[in-house]
C-alpha cells in the first residue's frame, strides 16, 4: 500500500489520502499539465479538440486506458459517475486512449467500446504515445488530477470502482481541487 499527499497551492492536502494502487509521477506536481498532442478532429471522440486552455476554470480528471484492458473498462462505470455527480461545481473528465495493442489502434474498433460501455465524454486517440509520453505515465488505467489552472496536482494507477479506495481517494482530491 503506498501512501499519496497532493500537494495543494494553499498547502498540503487534507489529510494523507491511501491509495491500493501505484501512485503515478507526473511531472513536477503543480507544474502546468502538458498541451493535448493530437489537435486533428480525427483524433478525439465525443468532443471537438481540446486545449487546457478551454478547460480553464474546470478541475479534469485525466484518464489513461486502452480498450482491451479489464481493469480500464471495468473503471468506466465509475468514471461515468463523476460528471454526474462533480459536474456542475466545475469539473470534467477527459479520457486518453493509448492503445497496446494494434488492434487498438483502429478508430472505428475504439468508437464501437465506446458505444457499448456508453461513454459520452472527451476521448482523446493517443495512437503516438505522445502524451503518454509527455506525462510520463506507465499503467493502464491510470488518473491524473489538474487543477482549475491546468496544473496537474496528483494521480494514481488502478482499477477502481464506486465505493473502493481508490474511489474514495480519488472522490476526495476532486472534492478539495473543487473548493479551492
Amino acid at each position: 500500500m503506498r501512501v499519496l499527499g497532493l500537494a495543494l497551492a494553499a498547502g498540503t492536502f487534507m489529510g494523507v489520502m491511501e491509495a491500493a494502487a501505484p501512485v503515478v509521477a507526473p511531472p513536477e506536481r503543480g507544474n502546468p499539465a502538458p498541451a493535448f498532442t493530437q489537435t486533428d478532429p480525427a483524433n478525439w471522440l465525443n468532443s471537438p479538440p481540446l486545449t487546457w486552455e478551454a478547460l480553464r476554470g474546470q478541475v479534469v480528471v485525466l484518464e489513461f486506458w486502452t480498450f482491451d484492458c479489464h481493469n480500464c473498462y471495468r473503471s468506466v462505470p465509475w468514471l461515468r459517475t463523476l460528471e454526474p455527480r462533480f459536474g456542475k461545481r466545475g469539473l470534467r473528465v477527459v479520457s486518453i486512449h493509448t492503445p497496446e495493442f494494434a488492434h487498438e489502434r483502429v478508430r472505428a474498433n475504439v468508437v464501437a467500446k465506446l458505444r457499448q460501455l456508453d461513454v459520452a465524454y472527451p476521448v482523446m486517440l493517443d495512437n503516438n504515445y505522445a502524451y503518454w509520453h509527455a506525462l510520463h505515465n506507465r499503467y493502464w488505467p491510470s488518473f491524473y488530477f489538474v487543477d482549475r489552472q491546468g496544473r496537474v496536482r496528483g494521480g494514481y494507477a488502478g482499477e477502481t470502482h464506486a465505493g473502493d479506495r481508490n474511489a474514495a481517494m480519488a472522490e476526495a482530491a476532486i472534492a478539495a481541487l473543487l473548493i479551492e
